[in-house]
């Protein structure tokens, strides 16, 4: 067992990579993250079967009251499965990455990048239009897990950064500059601003090492 000079042991710290608790924490976080992707597939099956309904009622509607709602619902309703598919494994994979870091962490950073990418479509958006679909929320994952190793100064997290910006780089220069109509690049582009927001807002902060204890000398007089 190694310990730091606060008592901190190494192999149950899931964030330190090698260590039993971090393939754990990694382990349950891809499981789970399945279990998300075979939500989703769920609430599709269910849209489809009611003719495309939740993706017309509960998408963003940019500038219209009646479109902040979708907000909350639009990143996992799709327009199609095909649509869906596309965003299945890269959702699966930076998800992971965000989920092995803490459950209540990634449940803020999710929601940090949700707001940030429904609230940038909501104001910037075409107004005739309705935006649904997940990748706001992997281009706000891509953005933290980009930026995290370099805020926190973790060698794994930097790995891991460069890992998914070089799977994803050139998808993360195209979708978030205006290139296709069919494609809400404000979502990819809020999305992405969030997450390297939250990156900061809810860094892993190191603990601190407590100072060795200065010796006491005791002064003596003779009489």
């Amino acid at each position: 067992m190694t310990t730091t000079p606060t008592g901190v042991d190494h192999e149950a710290d899931p964030n330190q990579f090698g260590t039993t608790s971090f393939y754990a924490a990694l382990g349950r976080a891809f499981v789970a993250m399945w279990a998300v992707v075979a939500a989703l597939f769920a609430i599709e099956a269910l849209n489809a079967w009611l003719g495309g309904r939740l993706t017309s009622t509960a998408g963003i509607r940019p500038h219209r009251i009646d479109g902040l709602d979708g907000i909350v619902f639009a990143p996992v309703l799709h327009t199609s499965f095909a649509h869906l598919y596309a965003n299945a494994v890269p959702l699966l994979l930076t998800g992971t990455f965000v989920l092995a870091t803490g459950l209540a962490r990634c449940a803020a950073v999710t929601a940090l990048i949700g707001v940030a990418s429904g609230v940038g479509v909501w104001f910037t958006g075409s107004p005739d239009t309705v935006v649904v679909g997940a990748s706001g929320i992997i281009l706000g994952y891509i953005g933290f897990l980009l930026a995290r190793g370099i805020v926190e100064r973790s060698g794994w997290g930097i790995v891991v950064g460069a890992l998914i910006g070089l799977l994803y780089g050139a998808q993360i220069l195209g979708d978030v500059l205006p290139s296709d109509e069919r494609i809400s690049w404000q979502a990819h582009l809020f999305g992405f601003l969030g997450g390297v927001l939250a990156a900061i807002v809810f860094r892993r902060r190191r603990p601190r090492v407590a100072p060795p204890p200065v010796p006491m000398l005791e002064l003596s007089t003779d009489d």
